[in-house]
């Protein structure tokens, strides 16, 4: 018994060791990659896998008024040691009332190159309404920032007398074709928002400093998702941050896609191009091909991406077990396998959904008209100390924040 004791010791001082030499080669490497004259593409990032957790944080008011990111920031900076410092970022709808029918498109580049190839092409799909430089702040924990734009767009209508329904269907399909375009083959450049009235705010570091960065607090939203990353099987570069957006949506995510390969194939043959190197890249592209494409409600999605066993298929009355089998067998490509929490934005309402076993934390909590979702309590309890209710959702069952606009 005393030999197994000794020998337990002996192997902890070994991983101890082992431990203590790879945070010593993770702050060599951090260091490094933030030397000045380090670009930020894809490539020159290191690929470290960290199996660990990242935070997700999300404040939506159901009755449609704004208010300051200030208090996401807040609330995610209390779940600071969930991340590392390779990415953080935000996702804002309503930001944009002067522009609130316009297309706002927020985009990272590599080099000038980049930019004037992406701007000659978004030319000839709309009118430029205005291109500006995105606001920031220098500050010293983000360093070597790479380009970003944002650009208020109105689509140039070719579609003559087409019906209203079917040419906004028609404007949406064009502009995924193409986000899918510029980001698959512009070298350099990352279309990461593309929707109205809201924008992505995301790079590589801490969430409260990309916060700070990018002046969080000086806009206003009815709905904010916020993320701290701690990269697992990917690369911790600026696209790759959290949220991942196209047209209204955007997704924050906490776990792993283990049926990302699948899932990839499945929304590929509907067109859509994974480029950003995340598995969570491809959670907003199910959500705009059912939701949006496919008209399939949203309290339906969980129904998909989160399916019942089939054991307990089996065990539902007989409407729900014909819908349910139904849903799996038109869409098994969607089924999300692997540990994960999501938060999807959306300027309509904000959705929030764990696995079917709930392998990740996530905590829901209602003050109010306000609705908050978060990976612990301690920061819903941060920003909100005595919520009306607070719970623990259950697997595969999602919370829906629907935003119901009041009268003035």
């Amino acid at each position: 018994m005393y030999v197994l004791r000794g020998f337990f010791c002996f192997l902890g001082v070994k991983i101890f060791m082992k431990e203590d030499m790879y945070t010593r080669e993770f702050t060599n490497e951090l260091e490094i990659m933030h030397e000045p004259g380090i670009k930020n593409k894809k490539e020159d990032y290191p690929e470290w896998r960290v199996p660990s957790g990242c935070a997700i944080f999300g404040i939506a008011n159901e009755s449609g008024i704004p208010f300051s990111g200030a208090a996401v920031i807040e609330g995610i900076t209390m779940m600071h040691d969930r991340s590392n410092g390779l990415g953080g970022g935000f996702a804002a709808y309503g930001i944009y009332p002067d522009y609130a029918d316009d297309w706002a498109f927020h985009v990272i580049y590599d080099d000038i190159a980049a930019k004037k190839e992406t701007e000659d092409i978004l030319k000839s799909f709309f009118k430029v309404l205005l291109g500006e430089e995105i606001p920031t702040k220098k500050i010293p924990s983000v360093k070597n920032p790479p380009i970003i734009f944002r650009y208020f767009l109105k689509y140039k209508n070719v579609a003559g007398t087409m019906e209203k329904k079917n040419l906004a269907a028609v404007e949406e399909n064009n502009i995924v074709e193409l986000v899918m375009k510029i980001n698959s083959q512009v070298q350099g450049a990352y279309i990461i928002s593309s929707g109205r009235n809201m924008g992505i705010f995301k790079g590589v570091g801490f969430p409260e400093d990309i916060g700070e960065f990018f002046k969080i607090d000086d806009y206003k939203g009815h709905i904010w998702t916020s993320h701290g990353r701690f990269p697992t099987n990917s690369v911790g570069w600026w696209g790759g941050a959290h949220p991942f957006g196209l047209l209204n949506w955007s997704v924050v995510h906490n776990g792993e896609i283990s049926s990302y390969g699948r899932n990839q194939r499945f929304v590929g043959s509907f067109g859509y191009k994974c480029t950003l190197s995340t598995d969570t890249e491809v959670i907003a592209y199910l959500f705009d091909l059912l939701a949006r494409k496919r008209g399939i409600d949203i309290d339906l999605t969980n129904m998909i991406l989160a399916a019942p066993l089939w054991e307990q298929i089996e065990r539902m009355p007989e409407e729900q077990k014909e819908l349910a089998k139904a849903l799996r067998i038109l869409y098994g490509g969607a089924l999300i396998n692997g540990p994960f929490s999501i938060i999807v934005g959306h300027n309509d309402f904000m959705f929030a959904l764990n696995d079917r076993i709930k392998l990740r934390p996530m905590v829901a909590a209602r003050k109010d008209d306000l609705l908050f979702i978060s990976s612990e309590e301690s920061a819903i309890r941060k920003v909100c100390p005595a919520p009306d209710i607070l719970w623990h959702p259950e697997g595969g069952v999602p919370v829906i924040g629907r935003i119901i606009r009041k009268a003035a």
